[in-house]
């Protein structure tokens, strides 16, 4: 999906560059450092908020920004110079707007440039985990909302156009969540996930690299931007749902749950990996040499840069003692570049004091200056266009932010998910209807949003209750939960609609810990809010219960989430339960649409909901069922994963051929009504037989299909014999293939399968 920039020529990329030349421009630069130099490079201590300032009307440096640049000649990347939030402290009031953008970027590298004996620019490192944390900036739906879609072709195109946006601001990295896989809904960050399945997740992650970066990296140091996965590894594994504790996972699980979708992202040719703040049996991951080295860059081939999570060099202080040990110890496990921390700072006394420690400090160096090149930010490729010239040659900040906020409404509506029941739509726009819109997430936008967003502009966006009250004027009436005269409104309601849900919403006032996570906080999920009760926060169950008994009529309850809630008095109280996830800015007009006929619910779940939050987790990947285990609960699922209720669309047959050593599902979809349809098609495997205990199912493909009205389609799916047999040397007798819950066939195994398979290392 790659693009040129408005004004750009048809010259080559930095990436299309020979390696040869790339390796002589890299070695003249190295030669030209000296060790304070070169650990300069390393580290990326300056949080960029704190880096400038308005004076008179005008960008200027700190005096913090202009001693760090001093300290190290230059630096080797500035974190997060536009992000705005509360932790930050920056807002529209004293923030980089999307005008000042091109001018704080020139004036932080003219500055760097100046300082630094080669002329080495820094990398701009932004927050990407969903859009751009920047005053104005896109935000999509977060990735849990994101992975209901089950539409990757929809998520590159958005990727694409976030990356021109960052691209056209001056950024060269964007960090980017999707390697944490949900295991456990009582984390805090569950909505940063892709879903509880590695394909699901691994699939996803291929799309947002290729999006970002381009297919073979063609759009780095164009209009497109460097991808810094993160949290590699294990982290949605953390016992308990605990932020950034222990990862209890055997080698095995790791292989195939866990690190999967990182190898997705080496294979799509992201240029960055972050190292997370847990560990995995003990060792942390910016500690594990096998993780980092002999796994990523060996095994997988990885060639980029790996950056630490923020702090996440310091946090070894209990593993080593002293903070100069733990910047070595974590520049010898393989981390690369540093957040924040003290622990690389002191890599220069540790360099003149051991040679090991020496020669890591040179090839960590390398493989920045690697990567810069690959950019265009090493002299010899900006000198010529350097600067502003530089920025505007990579794409239209103006364009690109237009066409990025059109492709996150469409996710939006994309994401939404129909748990149960049926819209009732023609009540909602009878005449003489009346609506009443209740709960707590009614009138508000920021619950949709999701965490790591930037604040947005007073009534920039409308509400569901504003939505819904501008298209059917006169008939739509709300009432506070607490109101005595709740049950009498509900009573009079045609319909009424309850918008429900959580938040990780973050406060102006709220505290955080040294690292950005939420220390004290009236949010309900994100970073640092993990939680033991998964039921909806705040009473909401009580509140459907009284709008239930006191309605006449259909009541449907919209569900904003980050996180797998149990929603079994949800679903008993309502006629049709939506679920939105954290549809993002776009998420009221997407419910709004869905209410009112204008869009369909085609979503899937990524995860498993279950009944009773004792009962997990669960997840429909697990070896073994939870079904008659609790006495307290029989039936711990309550919605399994992929589900979603009768759509627009649905599947006639499923065909499964084998031919040529390839396994290919042929799927006949047709619309269910007189109008267009949308279905997304999971294709799931149950294996039998092996020398290891298969699993419940598994995830093999998928395919979101857009079916005309009238006209049936044939969707062809295929799938490669070693993915179906053989993951990590697993072998089957036999393997059965599902398209969504219908049954496509059997796969006998080929000769030789089901042999006793070796145990990942």
């Amino acid at each position: 999906m790659s693009r040129l920039p408005a004004g750009s020529t048809d010259e080559a990329s930095p990436e299309q560059t020979s390696g040869q030349d790339r390796e002589a421009r890299v070695q003249a630069v190295l030669d030209g450092l000296d060790l304070r130099q070169r650990v300069g490079q390393l580290n990326q201590r300056l949080l960029g908020w704190r880096a400038v300032e308005r004076r008179g009307g005008r960008w200027v440096l700190t005096d913090e920004a202009l001693a760090e640049i001093e300290r190290w000649s230059g630096l080797g990347a500035i974190y997060g110079l536009m992000r705005a939030d509360a932790w930050s402290g920056r807002s529209w009031e004293n923030g980089v707007t999307p005008d000042d953008r091109l001018e704080v970027v020139d004036l932080v590298q003219q500055a760097v440039r100046g300082a630094n004996p080669q002329g080495l620019a820094a990398f701009v490192v932004e927050e990407a985990p969903h859009g751009h944390q920047a005053l104005g900036g896109t935000i999509l739906p977060q990735n849990l909302a994101l992975a209901a879609t089950w539409d990757p072709d929809l998520l590159e195109e958005a990727s694409a156009a976030v990356a021109t946006e960052l691209a056209a601001s001056g950024v060269d990295l964007a960090l980017v969540s999707g390697l944490d896989v949900l295991r456990d809904g009582r984390w805090g960050r569950s909505e940063e996930c892709f879903g509880e399945d590695p394909f699901l997740a691994a699939t996803l992650v291929g799309a947002v690299v290729r999006g970002m970066q381009g297919a073979d990296r063609r759009r780095l140091g164009r209009d497109g931007v460097g991808v810094v996965l993160k949290h590699l590894a294990a982290q949605g594994e953390a016992v308990g749902g605990r932020n950034g504790q222990s990862a209890i996972v055997g080698p095995r699980d790791l292989h195939e749950i866990h690190l999967a979708p990182a190898a997705a992202g080496v294979r799509a040719g992201a240029v960055g990996m972050m190292a997370a703040y847990n560990d995995i049996d003990g060792v942390p991951c910016c500690a594990n040499p096998w993780l980092l080295q002999t796994w990523l860059r060996q095994e997988q081939g990885f060639d980029g840069i790996v950056m630490a999570d923020g702090l996440a060099v310091d946090q070894l202080l209990p593993l080593t003692g002293s903070i100069p040990d733990a910047g070595r110890l974590a520049l010898r496990s393989g981390v690369d570049v540093s957040l924040w921390d003290e622990g690389f700072t002191t890599l220069v006394r540790s360099a003149e004091q051991d040679e090991q420690t020496f020669r890591a400090v040179t090839e960590a160096c390398r493989r920045v200056l690697r990567l810069k090149d690959r950019l265009g930010l090493l002299p010899a490729r900006s000198s010529a266009r350097a600067g502003r010239e530089r920025i505007e040659l990579r794409g239209r900040l103006p364009q690109a932010l237009a066409e990025s906020a059109d492709l996150s409404r469409r996710l939006a509506a994309s994401a939404l998910v129909l748990l149960d029941g049926h819209i009732p739509t023609e009540q909602l726009l009878a005449p003489e209807a009346t609506v009443l819109v209740v709960g707590p997430n009614a009138d508000d936008v920021t619950p949709f949003l999701g965490d790591y967003v930037p604040p947005l502009r007073d009534g920039e966006y409308p509400t569901v209750l504003e939505q819904l009250t501008a298209r059917l004027p006169g008939r739509v009436l709300t009432v506070a939960p607490t109101d005595p005269g709740l049950a009498q409104a509900v009573r009079a309601a045609t319909v009424v609609v309850a918008v429900l849900g959580g938040t990780s919403h973050r406060s102006y006032a709220d505290q955080f810990d040294p690292n950005g996570a939420a220390a004290a906080t009236r949010a309900s999920a994100g970073e640092g809010v993990d939680l033991a009760d998964l039921r909806l926060p705040g009473q909401q169950d009580e509140l459907l219960s009284v709008v239930r008994a006191a309605a006449t009529g259909p009541v449907v309850s919209v569900v904003v989430a980050g996180r797998p809630h149990v929603l079994t008095g949800v679903l008993a109280a309502s006629d049709a339960t939506l679920w939105a996830g954290y549809a993002g800015p776009h998420g009221p007009r997407a419910v709004a649409d869905a209410l009112l006929g204008d869009v369909v619910p085609a979503g899937r779940l990524p995860v498993t909901l279950l009944r009773a939050s004792g009962a997990g987790p669960v997840r429909h990947n697990d070896r073994w069922s939870p079904d008659g285990v609790y006495r307290d609960v029989p039936s711990p699922v309550l919605l399994p994963f992929a589900h979603a209720a009768a759509g627009s669309a649905r599947v006639a047959s499923a065909t499964l051929t084998r031919r040529d050593g390839r396994v290919t599902v042929e799927v006949l979809v047709q619309a269910t009504g007189d109008v267009d349809g949308e279905l997304v098609l999971p294709v799931l495997a149950r294996r039998r037989g092996g020398p290891v205990l298969p699993r419940q199912q598994e995830l093999l493909g998928l395919r979101r299909v857009r079916v005309p009205a009238g006209q049936p389609v044939v969707v062809t799916v295929d799938l490669a014999e070693a993915e179906v047999f053989a993951p990590v040397g697993l072998g089957s007798r036999y393997t059965d293939i599902y398209v969504a819950d219908l049954h496509a066939g059997r796969l006998e195994a080929p000769a030789g399968a089901g042999e006793p398979a070796a145990r990942p290392s």
